[in-house]
């Protein structure tokens, strides 16, 4: 219902995942806001006092968080309300009632739509008890006190009162647990009043600060490092204009631009046309700098890291490619603001020439020697420091990343696309103590092949989709039954993902596993 709620509704228009119409759109004032929640809400949330209702005012939660609020209020109890009304509250409750930075930083990717990401919150029982039909992210990205946190245990039995007797649950008093043990440590973990929030609403910056040139490097699964200089130009409260400039590694330019809003001082969520592709950012913004993620619209598998330093703050981002073989020469690039002074990169690495400086970039021809001391070390440029390098004699290890995935067979006529898989090969060396170290991600030679006996039976190689030898990215099978299969059933499958890298004539294999699953129908802006 939620996934048909979005659809038609397309409630995200706000939040940088899909459409740009109400991302442009200037956000109303707060009392706009309230007066939408007194006609569209007090019937159901009453009033507890000024700007404040039942249930609503009792909870904290990010932009996406509190737009499948409002969705689940469309589909379950029947409210109307126009996509505007719903963008300004959406804008009133994140800015009000959100989260502080330190709050949402564990679990940022569920908003970026790391979609691969394993997971590595709370207890086990927080796991069993919450995780298994959605994120533990969810409920990691919300506040609420103990009477609350109640509440919506009684929601979850109301909604779906089958739950008590599906897995991990049915093993159990599910209730009592949930009420007696998971409530009170909710509560305790993810409370509503917190030292950080009161703390970040003291000290929340100005967005103004936001305006300006910014230097940005980035990394793309199945195609490699960007970078480049966005410029973001004020266009009215909370809102500005987006303009890209630059490249992929290749040489491929990575141009574009777009419109941005800002929520709660520091969450940025901005629409940008990139080469004619609609892509998001879902970034936080803080200190100077933006970090979080960038991914086209329809295919967020399709997405790259990214992080910018505002020009004039002094940073040193990122050096790229980030390894040198020792007895070698390359070009490297140091990323940044306000690069400026001579590049560091320490015993046995010397700089052989200068090919271009700016503010932003500095592309030089570096030189290792054949002795230089292998490991990963800190890099400089003038007074700045940051970024690494890593310098090795041989590859001694290579791994698949990500270690584990999911593609969906999609499309053949359906309304749900394909998501693909996309996979780097990382290479490790070892130092003089036999310790390992990354050394970075490489060109590799791609295969898949049936991850156990089942998957070699029923010849999921052949039906679950193509692997690009050259890139890394899997474009799985059509959505549907498959009369050519063992009784029609569709293209799933189960498979190993190979990359093969060359280092100086030695073939070193690594191996991830991928998951070849059905439509994923129920895609909500939090997992």
């Amino acid at each position: 219902m939620l996934t048909h709620l979005l659809r038609r509704y397309k409630p995200w228009h706000i939040l940088g995942v899909a459409a740009p119409l109400a991302i442009c759109a200037a956000p109303a004032d707060a009392r706009d806001a309230q007066t939408i929640i007194g006609q569209s809400c007090a019937a159901c949330h009453a009033a507890e006092g000024k700007n404040s209702w039942s249930r609503i005012s009792h909870q904290r939660k990010t932009p996406e968080g509190w737009l499948m609020t409002i969705a689940r209020m469309q589909t379950m109890h029947g409210l109307v309300i126009s996509d505007e009304d719903r963008r300004t509250v959406v804008k009133y409750l994140a800015d009000k009632q959100g989260l502080a930075p330190s709050e949402t930083e564990t679990a940022r990717y569920a908003l970026e739509r790391s979609l691969n990401t394993v997971e590595h919150i709370g207890s086990e029982q927080y796991n069993q008890m919450c995780a298994r039909c959605h994120s533990a992210a969810r409920p990691a990205l919300q506040r609420r006190p103990a009477k609350e946190w109640e509440h919506l245990v009684h929601f979850h039995l109301g909604q779906w009162p089958s739950l008590e007797y599906q897995a991990q649950a049915r093993d159990r008093d599910w209730l009592q647990v949930a009420l007696k043990e998971m409530v009170p440590l909710l509560a305790k973990e993810y409370p509503l009043d917190s030292k950080a929030w009161s703390d970040w609403q003291r000290h929340k910056p100005q967005p103004a600060a936001l305006a300006g040139r910014w230097s940005f490097s980035g990394h793309m699964l199945g195609k490699d490092d960007v970078l480049g200089v966005m410029t973001v130009s004020p266009a009215g409260k909370d809102t500005f204009k987006v303009a890209m400039q630059g490249r992929y590694a290749d040489g491929q330019s990575f141009n574009g631009s777009g419109s941005a809003l800002l929520y709660n001082g520091y969450e940025w969520r901005a629409s940008v046309k990139v080469g004619g592709v609609a892509m998001r950012q879902v970034l936080m913004a803080r200190d100077g700098e933006m970090q979080g993620r960038m991914f086209e619209e329809t295919h967020d598998e399709r997405g790259l890291d990214f992080h910018a330093a505002k020009s004039g703050s002094g940073k040193l981002l990122a050096v790229q490619p980030d390894f040198v073989k020792a007895g070698s020469e390359t070009e490297l690039t140091l990323v940044g603001a306000n690069l400026q002074g001579k590049a560091d990169f320490g015993p046995g690495i010397q700089v052989v020439s200068v090919l271009s400086q700016t503010p932003e970039q500095v592309r030089v021809k570096v030189k290792a020697s054949a002795d230089a001391a292998v490991g990963v070390r800190s890099i400089s440029l003038g007074r700045l420091k940051g970024g690494s390098l890593a310098v090795y004699q041989q590859v001694k290890e290579v791994k698949v990343l990500p270690a584990f995935s999911v593609s969906r067979i999609g499309g053949n006529g359906g309304s749900t696309p394909k998501v693909e898989g996309r996979f780097d090969a990382e290479a490790w060396s070892q130092d003089t103590s036999g310790k390992p170290f990354r050394v970075g991600v490489m060109p590799a030679k791609w295969s898949v092949a049936p991850f156990d006996e089942r998957a070699e039976e029923d010849q999921d190689v052949k039906y679950a989709g193509k692997m690009q030898a050259d890139s890394g990215i899997f474009t799985p099978g059509d959505a549907g039954p498959n009369p050519a299969r063992k009784m029609s059933t569709n293209n799933a499958g189960n498979l190993k993902v190979i990359a093969t890298v060359d280092d100086s004539g030695r073939a070193l294999k690594g191996e991830g596993h991928m998951i070849v699953g059905v439509q994923r129908w129920n895609n909500p802006p939090i997992p």
